[in-house]
């Protein structure tokens, strides 16, 4: 059976440490790409590039997830960085807009994992809260809580009941962007899943939990299963992206 080609965003640290070696490098934990291999797909792990590469990297793939990590840039909203707001990373910021905006736009299979479900939905428009509570533990530590989904869409297809994940986030999806459709819910009501619907693109899923901390594969499995039926099928029509609300938007 085919095994289709996943990219996994991975990401610069400065200070990593193996052995006797003590280098920047780039970085992912292991979870992404074991997550992948359980689901059925090869994982391919994407070192931070040029923007303007984007597009041909992604044409390479069959699928495409945008992992977690660090708060989003304010500003890549229009909006300012309050007290609670981490530091920002605009290199990474720049390099995930364009991975996503290149599948959106080349109609490639593409999950957002936590951070980016936020991507996703700052690339379309949408806006983000910058903290809020109940939604992690101490530092480093994942918290579980329960998630419902929206019936009638794409992830309750996938995850028809109830369930329990595990999260790591103190920000989260405040306005959502047009065109992308809620999938599911926290208890608070936090928005935790994000798609665009099936005729808009074969695959756009995002959600704000970490599957790849736990035992449940079914939302990669769904990537994978998209990628492997052909989905990718070139260049499509172009995302509509919202206009940059600052000179450093990317």
């Amino acid at each position: 059976m085919h095994s289709p080609l996943i990219g996994v965003s991975t990401y610069m640290e400065t200070d990593v440490r193996w052995g006797v070696w003590q280098h920047q490098a780039a970085v992912l934990p292991a979870g992404y790409h074991r997550l992948v291999q359980r689901a059925g797909g090869t994982a391919l792990l994407l070192p931070p590039d040029a923007d303007e590469r984007a597009r041909e990297i992604v044409s390479r793939l069959d699928g495409l997830v945008l992992s977690g990590g660090p708060d989003v840039e304010p500003a890549r909203y229009g909006a300012g960085p309050e007290p609670e707001c981490g530091p920002p990373d605009p290199a990474r910021d720049a390099w995930e807009l364009a991975l996503a905006r290149a599948a959106l736009e080349q109609r490639v299979p593409v999950l957002g994992i936590c951070r980016g479900m936020q991507i996703l939905n700052v690339l379309l428009g949408g806006t983000l809260v910058q903290h809020l509570e109940g939604h992690r533990g101490e530092p480093g530590v994942f918290a579980e809580h329960a998630v419902r989904p929206v019936a009638g869409t794409r992830l309750a297809a996938i995850l028809p009941e109830p369930v329990t994940v595990p999260t790591y986030h103190h920000q989260a999806v405040a306005r959502v962007a047009a065109g992308l459709v809620p999938g599911a819910h926290a208890e608070d009501g936090t928005v935790e899943a994000l798609e665009l619907p099936p005729g808009e693109h074969p695959f756009a899923l995002a959600v704000q939990w970490h599957p790849e901390e736990g035992r449940d594969v079914r939302v990669m499995r769904a990537l994978v299963d998209a990628a492997r039926a052909g989905t990718h099928s070139g260049p499509g029509p172009e995302a509509r992206t919202a206009a940059s609300p600052s000179p450093a938007a990317g």
